[in-house]
């Protein structure tokens, strides 16, 4: 179905050449990611970064145990199962959908995007939460360093590039496919947010509904297969553990 969001499959050729393939891409994002890290943590007060390495150091254990068991998890899930991941991204992913339900998915699998979560930090920068701020920029950038290792490790085609028949909606991703940076993104971004604002259970499964709608987009405009999506949550809820670690070292952060 063309409703405009479609775009004409790149040949093997042209994806190769292309200047922004994934092994020209590759080494330009994780230049940019360590490089805007290292301003980060040099814009923090000498304070906070002596805090953040006390709270990292005392929870070290933790932070290892937690970081292999996400590890063990996707490798597992990367695995195995190649076949039953096929089918269930052809039975959400081909079929034919009316244009205005296609335009919201789009919509809704950009909550997912690094941006999203620069311009909520700033916004609530402004309202003054800004430890939460803090916590949201410092978290993304080492969040997007841990993706792109992983991807690069795994070299996972995107789906698009391995089944003939795949619905793309909006442009087609650049970079591979495993785990899902968007739904890595918007978990991590929820596990924060019912840690920092201490909500309820109504809350809590509103936030977590809405990123596990992210997570299905994902596979809905053709960018991740179903293993991608289970990946990315999991890495980015237990990054977002991680962080509400560390949370009440921030507490010294002063403007």
């Amino acid at each position: 179905m063309d409703n405009g969001f479609k775009q004409t499959p790149l040949s093997p050729e042209a994806h190769a050449t292309s200047f922004w393939s994934a092994n020209r891409r590759r080494p330009a994002v994780l230049i940019i990611l360590v490089t805007g890290l290292v301003l980060f943590l040099i814009w923090l007060p000498g304070g906070v970064r002596a805090s953040l390495w006390t709270a990292l150091s005392a929870q070290r254990g933790l932070v290892v145990l937690l970081t292999l068991f996400a590890l063990v998890t996707l490798s597992l899930i990367w695995s195995t199962g190649q076949r039953l991941d096929t089918r269930v991204f052809m039975l959400f992913n081909m079929r034919v959908y009316p244009m205005w339900l296609d335009r919201c998915m789009w919509l809704v699998t950009q909550l997912g995007n690094m941006l999203v979560a620069f311009i909520a930090a700033f916004l609530l920068f402004i309202l003054n939460y800004r430890r939460l701020a803090i916590e949201i920029i410092f978290g993304t950038l080492t969040l997007w360093l841990l993706v792109e290792i992983i991807k690069a490790l795994s070299d996972r085609d995107r789906p698009f590039l391995t089944l003939d028949k795949a619905r793309v909606i909006g442009w087609r991703e650049i970079g591979d496919s495993f785990p899902s940076g968007h739904t890595t993104q918007i978990f991590f971004l929820m596990t924060l947010f019912i840690h920092y604002f201490q909500f309820g259970m109504v809350e809590t499964a509103a936030l977590y509904a809405v990123a596990a709608l992210v997570g299905f987009t994902r596979i809905y405009v053709g960018a991740h297969y179903p293993r991608d999506v289970i990946a990315g949550l999991v890495l980015g809820s237990v990054w977002g553990i991680l962080a509400t670690l560390v949370d009440p070292y921030w507490l010294v952060l002063r403007f």
